[in-house]
């Protein structure tokens, strides 16, 4: 009988574990409902034991329905405490996403040393993801002095300096996206100082430590910071228990541990391209109070005093969203009329139609509404949050597309923006001019869409497109966009690697080394940025080592047309042959004909050890690749990166 934990009953909490065991002891089973109650389970004891017997269970034996990806996510943990129980946590928070994941756990205390040194055994791991873990001790003085803060501030701050330099050194030389955190000051530390305008002061130059840590996750590539300051104000209990840190240096206790590890954990699936792009909102008492068929336009909730006050702020967090690149869209069970008439003309709604990719509203299934949208944008379902007060509405969404999340918006409407904004679903890297006008360049897609019924071949609507492709090395503006394309695109995604921010910004400035940067338009406007190339630049042979492309522009021909450019380049620059690289994923098997088809035959020597294969041409031998209906620009290189 396993011991009560706080927060869960005993009963449960057996149940629970007697379900992990059953899967770790028996190699074929499968549970697909055990993620779902690892990601809603708060007991950090409960969660630190399921995460230590799951150790060797697979994500495709907790859950059928959450994104994956072809191999085991490399997540290293290095700390200046002692962090061993954040791993097991780390582990079910990341199947509860759908995230394989390897986890390498550094020594006790040897950050600095582990991110400094090229050959430590954190390098030789070669991370895709690095948690660096803080404490005050790593920061403050030993014996710092209460009565000189100024002399505290100096040396604070050039610690956070260092450690903060030593992550992006590390992000530079491996590509691994470091993952530094604000550091939350102990109790202990603050009620040394007893007078209040020394307490203010402490404050002030904690908030500068940290403030040097912040930064970094701003200005330096590959290093990116979480707050994890102001995400311990909503977290349950002390920051650390004192004899537990005494004892054996573990600054956390384990509420914070799972804080932490549940903020690191959408962070490592940002990394894993796991982000969901497309919100599919309900109307009625949703972005609105009531019944628009009952009520009518004038008698719907809006505006600033309760419960209309509730639906105004989801309306105004939704349009954040849109604003920094999420897809919007509608789908209720009303006429389409009325709710045009609310949208366009009632004087309280925040969200407009320009702001929706799409606004669906009749008496058909919304769940084949939403399996139709992503056919028509041409995303995964695995990319869709579909909200919704209905209990059946989100029922029937949750058993016809399980890949879709769906968050229940019954009960209080006061808890529907964190409910729809937690946990972070729709987290990126970093934002790109391209965001901004995600929703109008969806749109046009639907309207490519549906022009391509009305033309009797496919030859015949890529020509009426006017197609324009332009290719050329990537700058300050685009490079930002290629990186994201790296990172989400998986159809067309040659290998399924990611270079990383820093290795890539140090590929724009090397002459060994090309990133191209490929934007489409034609007659319904400008797609912008949706693909990139990796290349290493030979005096006799160019390699492609990597190209993504949007799945947005697909089968028009974008992919033969960039590689005619890269053919052009490298035969300027006296180059004799022209290598590509493809690994096959399990997503990514649209792109496997394209070098083949290209003309460049597969190399006589056998796959790498991670699958990876060569396709090989002499370029005096390739075909012309640009189709008839594609106008290619080439593009000059840019001053500076």
């Amino acid at each position: 009988m396993t011991a009560s934990l706080p927060g869960t009953s005993a009963s449960a909490a057996d149940d629970l574990l007697e379900r992990i065991r059953v899967l770790r002891d028996s190699p074929g089973a499968v549970d697909p409902d055990l993620a779902d109650i690892l990601a809603t389970e708060d007991d950090a004891l409960l969660l630190h034991e399921a995460g230590r017997m799951l150790e060797g269970v697979t994500a495709s034996r907790v859950s059928a329905s959450r994104p994956r990806r072809d191999s085991a996510l490399r997540v290293a943990v290095a700390a200046t405490f002692t962090a061993d129980n954040v791993v097991p946590l780390l582990r079910a928070a990341l199947l509860a996403e759908g995230v394989d994941a390897r986890i390498h756990l550094c020594p006790y205390d040897q950050l600095g040393v582990q991110l400094a040194d090229p050959a430590s055994a954190l390098a030789e791991f070669e991370p895709e993801v690095t948690l660096c873990l803080l404490d005050s001790g790593a920061l403050l003085p030993r014996d710092w002095d209460p009565t000189d803060l100024g002399a505290v501030r100096n040396a604070a701050c050039d610690r956070a300096e260092q450690l903060a330099l030593a992550a992006a050194g590390f992000a530079g030389r491996t590509g691994s996206a470091v993952l530094l955190h604000t550091v939350p000051l102990p109790r202990a530390d603050r009620r040394s100082v007893v007078s209040f305008r020394g307490g203010a002061t402490l404050g002030r130059i904690w908030r500068e430590v940290n403030t040097v840590l912040l930064d970094a996750g701003e200005t330096h590539d590959g290093t990116y910071t979480v707050d994890l300051e102001a995400l311990l104000v909503d977290a349950a209990g002390p920051l650390r228990d004192e004899r537990q840190y005494r004892y054996g240096r573990m600054a956390w206790t384990p509420q914070t541990e799972l804080a932490y590890a549940r903020e690191a954990v959408a962070f490592c699936r940002t990394v894993a391209g796991h982000g969901r792009k497309v919100l599919v909102l309900d109307l009625d008492n949703t972005l609105w109070g009531g019944v628009l068929g009952d009520d009518g336009p004038a008698g719907i909730e809006l505006g600033t005093t309760y419960p209309g006050d509730c639906y105004t702020d989801l309306q105004r967090r939704a349009l954040a969203l849109r604003r920094q690149g999420v897809l919007l869209a509608v789908c209720s069970k009303n006429e389409q009329t009325l709710v045009d008439e609310v949208l366009s003309g009632h004087p309280d709604m925040v969200l407009r139609p320009d702001d929706f990719v799409a606004v669906v509203a009749d008496w058909q299934r919304k769940d084949l509404h939403v399996a139709a949208l992503a056919e028509e944008l041409g995303l995964g379902l695995d990319s869709f949050v579909f909200a919704d007060d209905s209990p059946f509405e989100c029922g029937m969404v949750a058993d016809g597309l399980p890949q879709v999340d769906v968050v229940r918006l019954d009960g209080d409407p006061s808890c529907h923006t964190l409910k729809v904004l937690d946990p972070p679903r729709f987290l990126q890297l970093g934002a790109t001019a391209t965001d901004a006008e995600r929703t109008s360049l969806y749109r046009t897609r639907r309207e490519r869409h549906q022009l391509s019924t009305t033309h009797d071949s496919a030859e015949d609507y890529l020509r009426a497109l006017d197609i324009r492709v332009g290719v050329g090395p990537a700058n300050g503006f685009t490079l930002p966009r290629l990186l994201q394309l790296e990172l989400r695109t998986n159809q067309f995604n040659m290998t399924g690697l990611v270079h990383g921010e820093a290795v890539s910004r140090q590929f724009t400035r090397s002459p060994d080394h090309l990133v191209l940067a490929v934007d489409v338009a034609d007659r319904f406007g400008n797609e912008g940025v949706v693909g990139g190339v990796w290349i290493d630049r030979g005096p006799e042979r160019w390699v492609v080592r990597n190209f993504v492309l949007s799945c947005r522009v697909l089968s028009r021909g974008v992919e033969h047309a960039v590689l005619q450019y890269v053919a052009d380049r490298a035969r300027e620059a006296g180059a004799a042959v022209l290598d590509a690289h493809f690994r096959p994923t399990a997503r990514n098997a649209p792109a496997a004909s394209l070098y083949p088809s290209a003309g460049l035959a597969r190399g006589a020597e056998p796959a790498g050890e991670d699958g990876t294969v060569r396709h090989t041409a002499r370029l005096a031998e390739l075909p012309t690749l640009i189709p008839d209906w594609i106008t290619l620009d080439a593009k000059e290189a840019p001053d500076h990166v």
